[in-house]
């Protein structure tokens, strides 16, 4: 389907790409990984044709349809969340004007056999069949559909996107790329946006999804629940895994071994070679073995070895300071924006070494409450901090946050005191700044050294409650690997607002549920949790299966009464035409059967008109009686149609 062959991509003397080629079939599932800076988003682009390449080709149909969801964009904040959607079925809106004009058209129509006639029944015939191809009947529910799995509340259809979140807007247009249904979905880090219960329908989707996927993840629960191939970028080369994720990183070890073993034999043998044609180079004895090793020297194909990315972060959180053993304590808790109520009379106790999660929706009060907690917001009701609790916050945009204008050393050593001022540089280093990274401006960091700067600021100053909001956003899956150990390690009490559940399972014991204004507490891990509410969605669904039904069986005499009118309509149309069709016969055989007495007469005075005249009401008599056939068959299939349905 698409096809890439020997691609290079160079930035000046910088090799990007090199000797790409790989094949994207129909119905694919694919996971593109590598390391941060590997090229990953790059080569999205070039299959979008966003960016270019220096030599190779890529080689696609061109009627294929390609749907690309980058990591940032602009969206229109002129309509409403619902008509945004909408407009991502221009050819269907289209088609539907078309048609209801066409049917304007032939309402008043009587002229069934005129040449214009049968023209616009044809031209309504096939709107009408690329109109039922694009599943236009189904349109609203549709979109519907997309918008609940993604989040969004049927409240929120009519609310302009002005009014929403960047994360929401982006939503939108991952609905947009969704219902346009491509041939092949280009996905950018596609649950960065998305909370536990969106990811979970988007899971569901891709994997019935009719088209091709490729798509970008540090999401290893994602990326193992839909795709069944990984492509991993490598030294500007891939290595194409037929298997999922979690499969690919094992194959990848055994991979790495087996290249690791080949390559150290080889450089072995190198040696060898080498000290050989250096101890008998100046022997004329030797001369003729001397320069057949010089010569498999050269012929020689060097193993290479992928890169292993071993530069993690690699920290350990300060032992936490004593603290009473209730943390947390909030009774009757109130938060309003303005007229917007987010947390009602909500209870909650965190406990001293407590590890919970806080889950759900976006928008349902998780980073409220935890603004809240680390006194970031107002509120009304009781809420106390225990005997000496000290809060390290950790917000979404906390690398946003960062004074863009210092450099990585700057920030460090601004905020280290005491003993820790003779520890940045080690600290920097655990992070992965060294040499000249330290000297860096934050303004040109990529997001994830940016969040990996923050997290080595928050650890200058020992902490007994570490509340993190979406801390692994930015992280690749090594670096959200070592920052689980980390916490896992840590001996304080911990508040953890995050959607991947591969980073919660194993880390949390305790989830808190966000849900219509209120907390629900579920102990046990995230797995234990998901299960419940995915017990409780099914449950849902047959309730509302029953609603449905209940509603279904007193509406039923309705719509058979109107579908019933329908068949009747059709049918005293078609028995309408063959009446005048009947009526047409019968005045053309009186004519016909007059002057066939008039031709038999031998007195009568016959001239050549008179005989035209029958020819054309002969001809008349033929197109007619055909007709009748045509409009008498109708007739009986709209009668069968009808009985059939019905079953009378």
């Amino acid at each position: 389907m698409v096809s890439l062959n020997k691609v290079a991509v160079y930035f000046g003397a910088f090799c990007l790409f090199k000797d790409v080629s790989f094949l994207i079939n129909p119905r694919d599932r694919i996971g593109l990984v590598g390391r941060n800076g590997a090229g990953k988003t790059s080569l999205l682009k070039l299959i979008i044709g966003e960016m270019g390449y220096e030599e190779g080709s890529i080689s696609m149909p061109s009627d294929i349809t390609l749907g690309y969801l980058p990591q940032q964009m602009n969206v229109d904040n002129s309509k409403t969340v619902f008509n945004e959607t909408m407009s991502a079925f221009e050819e269907v809106l289209i088609l539907y004007d078309e048609i209801s004009e066409l049917h304007k058209q032939l309402e008043f129509r009587d002229d069934y056999e005129s040449d214009s006639y049968l023209k616009l029944i044809d031209d309504l015939s096939h709107k009408q069949e690329r109109y039922q191809l694009l599943e236009g009947d189904s349109l609203h529910a549709s979109i519907e559909q997309v918008l609940l799995g993604l989040g969004f509340e049927r409240a929120d259809f009519n609310r302009y996107t002005n009014e929403l979140s960047g994360g929401w807007r982006m939503r939108i247009e991952l609905a947009k790329i969704l219902l346009k249904k491509p041939d092949l979905l280009l996905l950018d880090e596609p649950t960065n946006h998305l909370d536990i219960e969106s990811i979970q329908w988007l899971e569901d989707f891709l994997k019935d999804y009719k088209g091709a996927v490729l798509l970008i993840s540090h999401d290893k629960v994602f990326l193992d629940n839909v795709t069944k191939r990984t492509i991993e970028i490598s030294l500007g080369m891939i290595n194409d895994y037929k298997v999922p994720y979690s499969s690919y990183v094992k194959l990848r070890a055994e991979r790495f071994e087996q290249q690791q073993a080949a390559f150290n034999n080889q450089q072995k043998k190198i040696e060898e070679t080498e000290d050989f044609i250096e101890r008998f180079r100046y022997k004329a004895t030797k001369a003729v073995q001397v320069q057949s090793r010089i010569r498999q020297l050269e012929k020689m194909q060097r193993v290479e070895v992928d890169e292993m990315d071993k530069s993690h972060l690699s920290f350990r959180f300060p032992p936490a300071p004593h603290s009473g053993n209730i943390v947390v304590e909030i009774k009757s808790l109130i938060k309003k924006y303005d007229d917007l109520l987010v947390l009602d009379k909500i209870d909650f106790e965190l406990n001293k070494g407590e590890k919970i999660a806080f889950v759900g929706r976006n928008g349902e009060g998780k980073t409220t409450l935890a603004k809240v907690i680390v006194g970031l917001l107002d509120y009304k009701g009781k809420f106390k901090l225990g005997h000496n609790v000290k809060i390290g916050y950790y917000a979404q945009n906390q690398d946003e946050l960062l004074n863009g204008d210092k450099t990585v050393f700057e920030v460090i050593d601004h905020a280290a005191t005491g003993e820790m001022r003779t520890k940045t540089r080690d600290l920097l280093g655990a992070f992965l700044f060294s040499g000249e990274t330290i000297d860096k401006k934050v303004k040109v960091l990529s997001g994830g050294e940016r969040s990996r700067l923050a997290l080595a600021k928050m650890l200058l100053d020992p902490v007994n409650l570490l509340v993190l909001d979406e801390p692994t956003n930015h992280l690749d899956i090594a670096s959200k690997d070592i920052l689980k150990q980390a916490l896992q390690q840590y001996d304080g009490t911990l508040i953890l607002v995050s959607h991947d559940r591969d980073f919660l399972d194993g880390l949390v014991d305790k989830v808190i549920e966000f849900r219509n204004n209120k907390l629900k507490t579920h102990l046990g891990g995230i797995q234990e949790f998901l299960r419940k509410r995915r017990l409780a969605v099914l449950s849902d669904i047959e309730r509302k299966d029953k609603e449905r039904k209940k509603k279904k069986d007193i509406s039923d005499n309705k719509i058979e009464y109107e579908q019933r009118k329908s068949f009747d309509r059709e049918i005293r149309k078609m028995s309408k035409k063959v009446e005048m069709v009947e009526a047409e016969i019968a005045r053309l055989e009186i004519k016909i059967e007059k002057m066939d007495k008039r031709l038999s007469n031998p007195d009568s005075s016959l001239d050549e008109s008179l005989f035209v005249e029958y020819g054309a009401l002969k001809e008349s008599l033929e197109k007619e009686m055909a007709n009748w056939e045509n409009f008498h068959e109708q007739l009986e299939e709209a009668e069968k149609k009808k009985k059939e349905f019905f079953d009378l």
